[in-house]
């Protein structure tokens, strides 16, 4: 279902991410309906996707595996992380695609209230590495800021794994661009959306967007083509929302953070 990209052997390396906050599947008219989510995921054509609030066998939805369904409708494979598990209910992360991947690691952040997680992945682009970390942070200022030192931390994108190769950072961080979990990032990343020369676009609610919540991080070594909030009748229905797409080269021989 999903256009993926063909690759060469040529200098740099095409693909596309997408972030993308489902909210269990369930959309604005208050349908369940984790096809719908995979068609605004085939449609955008893209190659890697971080999903958050995915729900597993969770009777409020059906139980119904979320991850492994979506993941199945587009063809690729899914590492999930249950922020939330209580009992045989999960609640959490994923990240999807049909390039190689290894799970580098999956864990929980300092949270107050609901817990809050953190899923890495490596991805094997025509054999070069690229790291894509996905994340769903709280609601809290100060939660915010504790679960971005941890991942900025050793056992993170501090990690020497981590660091040997490009990244993407992305998720539903619930935090503005003038929020200080948002500057920390951004002291060490940059922002998608600031890269491509347009005005950023917010992504929540779907309905009215009025805030820039969700976002997309890369390293320095990655060069950002084009960043879009995808908004249209089937995104504004789908989810609370919207989806935000990242078209990102990358080189052929790149190592680092920078």
């Amino acid at each position: 279902m999903s256009a993926f990209t063909d690759f060469a052997p040529e200098k740099n390396r095409e693909f596309k991410i997408l972030t993308y906050n489902v909210h269990s599947c369930v959309g604005t008219d208050r349908r369940i309906d984790p096809q719908r989510i995979a068609d605004v995921i085939a449609q955008s054509g893209a190659d890697i996707i971080a999903l958050q609030e995915l729900d597993v066998g969770r009777r409020r939805t059906g139980g119904v595996d979320q991850a492994h369904v979506i993941a199945s409708l587009l063809k690729m494979e899914a590492h999930f992380h249950p922020a939330l598990h209580v009992e045989e209910e999960q609640y959490g992360d994923a990240i999807l695609t049909a390039f190689p991947t290894r799970l580098m690691k999956a864990g929980p952040l300092p949270s107050v209230g609901e817990t809050r997680g953190a899923i890495w992945v490596q991805v094997d682009i025509a054999g070069q590495p690229l790291n894509v970390l996905n994340t769903h942070l709280g609601l809290r200022n100060r939660e915010r800021v504790k679960q971005v030192e941890t991942l900025l931390g050793p056992q993170w994108i501090a990690d020497a794994a981590f660091h040997a190769s490009p990244s993407v950072i992305c998720g539903d961080l619930n935090a503005i661009p003038a929020s200080p979990a948002y500057k920390m990032l951004a002291s060490r990343l940059r922002d998608a959306q600031r890269i491509v020369g347009h005005k950023p676009r917010a992504t929540f609610p779907s309905r009215f967007t009025m805030l820039r919540i969700d976002h997309l991080f890369v390293s320095d070594q990655l060069e950002v083509a084009s960043a879009s909030v995808i908004a249209d009748p089937l995104t504004r229905r789908a989810s609370d929302h919207l989806p935000l797409l990242a078209t990102i080269r990358q080189q052929a021989s790149v190592t680092g953070l920078g």
